[in-house]
């Protein structure tokens, strides 16, 4: 990345952008001096070396490249120019009109990384708005990528299906990994071997799937043609409606995504 190149993130000191910023420092993208980081209330201490303010505009001016990482609901209070300058939303919801008109620039691009940013794991896909070059593209892909894996996808509505898909990250996994700890503490298990069984298997899960590049439904049908104690889980599993649980709550997360961009 050019060593010109300055970096600005509105809610630098917040999970998500904070998250980003120690990427950003761990990959060398850019250094701290050429780093601006916004913040509400008191005065962060970390990120040594950086600069940090309560003027979004100050930040705005002093940096070529802007990430806005508010939550949804505070975005109305953004109100910036940053004409001709590149800036990167990592809001839900939020569309890439909206952005263009808000912040006056024409060069904005929609991401959503995860939490697992924080851990170098996020899944970040992301679409860019014409205006934006190829350069442009390249600096989005070398953020995201130090944040874990990255796409860029053909339109607004992947990234709105992806908000509940990918967005969630650790959610539905936790979510799994919560009712599997439950059962297993209803059987006599202590929760510390409990916790401990469970963190391994979607561990272990991840990694194999990282490892092998193997499809989900490949497993599953490897373990169904076992017809064993698996193949009875799974198929106990979806005949209580598993399958149909996912599908919905994945629907009502595409539908929230869209109703937070109409309505903030």
């Amino acid at each position: 990345m050019s060593d010109a190149l300055k970096i600005g993130v509105i809610g630098g000191n917040g999970w998500l952008g904070g998250a980003i910023v120690q990427a950003v420092l761990d990959a060398r993208l850019a250094p701290p001096e050429e780093l601006t980081l916004s913040y509400r209330g008191e005065r962060p201490a970390r990120f040594q070396g950086v600069r940090w303010t309560t003027d979004n505009q100050e930040l705005a001016d002093r940096s070529d490249l802007i990430i806005v990482s508010v939550r949804p609901a505070h975005w109305p209070s953004v109100a910036i120019s940053a004409t001709g300058k590149l800036v990167v939303s990592v809001m839900a919801g939020i569309p890439l009109s909206r952005l263009t008109v808000q912040l006056r620039t024409d060069r904005v691009v929609r991401a959503l990384p995860n939490a697992a940013a924080e851990v170098g794991k996020s899944y970040t896909p992301w679409v860019a708005s014409p205006a934006a070059s190829e350069r442009d593209r390249s600096i989005v892909r070398r953020i995201f990528e130090a944040c874990g894996s990255t796409d860029e996808v053909t339109s607004e509505a992947d990234i709105d299906y992806l908000t509940g898909l990918s967005g969630s990250g650790p959610a539905f996994p936790a979510l799994l990994a919560n009712a599997m700890m439950q059962n297993a503490l209803t059987h006599g298990l202590g929760p510390q071997v409990a916790r401990r069984a469970v963190a391994a298997v979607l561990i272990g899960t991840g990694r194999l799937l990282e490892r092998h590049g193997e499809s989900p439904v490949e497993t599953v049908k490897t373990f169904l043609r076992y017809q064993g104690t698996t193949a009875a889980a799974i198929e106990a599993m979806r005949a209580a409606g598993f399958d149909a649980a996912v599908a919905g709550g994945l629907a009502a997360a595409f539908k929230k995504s869209v109703s937070m961009g109409q309505s903030s």
